[in-house]
């Protein structure tokens, strides 16, 4: 068994409307506790209107090694890029 505090990933949406984006890292024993260091933290100066911290060991991430087989595969499916359709000039900006 390990000693060490567990790291949590601390995600802040700054408006409402807006997605939560990454924000940095805390050690922590629990949720709550780093939810209050989180706040601490990053939002000192009211940058934010939500927080999410997330233990880091819940994160799966893809290996950028991966990348061909993850990603390559959407390049040949041209009808899902808006850029396959002729759009009428007539529609105008979209």
């Amino acid at each position: 068994m390990s000693n060490t505090t567990p790291l949590w990933e601390v995600f802040i949406r700054p408006r409402n409307g807006l997605a939560h984006k990454h924000a940095g890292s805390v050690h922590a024993a629990d949720a709550a506790l780093a939810l209050q260091a989180a706040r601490d933290v990053y939002t000192r100066r009211g940058e934010g209107v939500s927080l999410w911290v997330v233990p880091s060991a819940a994160i799966i991430a893809s290996d950028p090694a991966d990348k061909a087989e993850l990603f390559e595969p959407t390049a040949s499916k041209i009808y899902r890029h808006p850029t396959f359709y002729d759009i009428p000039d007539d529609v105008g900006h979209m």
